[in-house]
């Protein structure tokens, strides 16, 4: 005798939704494997109300498409719906009836989170006006996915979404200097973290959230965002280099704001964290790959300048350029930056200007807007030498047609 398929439809929308197992739905919603074994079965029970609520809210359907005849049918969460359709307003996709939604299979998460990878190892290499617009795009077809996953796929899309979001955000704050963009996408980046209840994702968008009032010295608001950070790191298991890397955070937001002693004792916390990383057991996040021990000396060595302690700066920054991989080429000219501003503030023009313009070579062929500011930055330091050949050279270079058309165009 053939074997009873069972509750089909059951069974097809716990997999779409990334609970391979029965007992992965049973923990899910809190109640016992048998009990999912029988609403699985060729004649199921119906769910009681609770959870009928919980089972809708897992798998995105209503009772009746998920095999259920009972009258007694709840019906998928509406607020969460009303959530999702809302997001996906904002990044300008046509709200999908509840009705029209088509559950997409459990691969659709795999599949979304490949193209997210590939779009992070992307930006060490690719012009940031090329990657940008394909990280958005990417993102809304993140909002729509949402609206057609449930349980486990769901979440596991919502958290590449987070980090697709997080991506463009850093592409337009550090590469486009757009601050105010920058702050509404890393906001969409932090509702996405929610939906997948991402602490440590979480951290590290609101983290990024800090720089931008740093940037305008605005300490105050800095400060709360990265309490906020430090908050949401505590409620997952954070990696050495994690805590490292918001210490890193807080120092360039002290140091923007103008307190160089606050930076260089966050900086020296973040040093003992990394040296003692083999008490965590937690595994460094794939997506933490802009922060390492080198860039974290990077750091050191900005502060460093800030403070006026040019000997112990441009020791930092040279190992800091000598052991920089060839593919950090945009760390690369923020650190020929820093060290023309030691010789700058040192009294040695022509050696910051070798610095600058070895700068603007690497500007050429990576385009890095905060290296850019970087030159600029010394630029006007120099201005008690601008009747000097190394400076005329530098501003030849820096106000070139394709240097300056290449600036005002980003």
């Amino acid at each position: 005798m053939p074997r009873p398929a069972g509750n089909t439809r059951l069974k097809a929308a716990r997999l779409a939704a990334g609970f391979r197992s029965q007992q992965a739905l049973a923990d899910a919603l809190g109640v016992g494997v048998r009990q999912v074994r029988r609403w699985e079965s060729e004649n199921p029970p119906s769910p009681q109300p609770d959870q009928a609520q919980a089972l809708t809210r897992e798998l995105g359907q209503d009772l009746e498409a998920l095999g259920f005849t009972s009258p007694n049918t709840a019906q998928p969460d509406r607020g969460r719906r009303s959530v999702l359709a809302a997001t996906a307003a904002v990044v300008g996709l046509a709200a999908v009836p509840t009705t029209a939604i088509t559950m997409q299979p459990a691969t659709v998460a795999a599949d979304f989170q490949a193209v997210t990878r590939s779009h992070r190892r992307l930006y060490w290499s690719v012009a940031p006006a090329t990657l940008h617009p394909a990280a958005q795009a990417h993102g809304s077809l993140g909002c729509a996915l949402l609206t057609e996953t449930a349980g486990q796929t769901r979440r596991a899309v919502a958290a590449a979404l987070a980090e697709s979001y997080l991506l463009a955000g850093r592409i337009e704050f550090f590469d486009m200097r757009d601050a105010e963009r920058a702050g509404n996408t890393l906001l969409l980046a932090l509702q996405a973290a929610g939906e997948a209840d991402d602490p440590l994702l979480g951290a590290a968008i609101l983290a990024h959230t800090a720089f931008i009032p740093a940037w305008e010295g605005e300490r105050d608001k800095a400060a709360e965002r990265m309490v906020a950070a430090r908050t949401y790191a505590r409620r997952g298991a954070p990696s050495a280099e994690l805590l490292a890397w918001l210490d890193a955070v807080e120092a360039e937001c002290e140091t923007r704001c103008g307190d160089t002693r606050t930076a260089l004792h966050l900086i020296g916390h973040a040093e003992d964290t990394l040296d003692a990383a083999s008490d965590f057991a937690q595994q460094c996040p794939d997506w933490l790959d802009w922060f390492s021990p080198v860039r974290l000396a990077a750091f050191k060595g900005n502060t460093q300048v800030k403070a006026g302690h040019l000997p112990q700066a441009r020791e930092t920054l040279l190992g800091v350029l000598d052991s920089l991989d060839p593919s950090e080429e945009k760390q690369a000219t923020v650190v020929l930056g820093d060290l023309a501003a030691v010789e700058a503030a040192a009294g040695h023009p022509d050696e910051a200007c070798r610095y600058a313009l070895r700068a603007l070579d690497q500007l050429e062929r990576t385009w890095y807007a905060m290296g850019m500011d970087r030159v600029r930055e010394v630029r006007r330091t120099l201005a008690p030498h601008q009747h000097e050949r190394c400076v005329r050279e530098l501003d030849d270079r820096l106000y070139g047609w394709s240097t300056t058309v290449s600036a005002l165009s980003r």
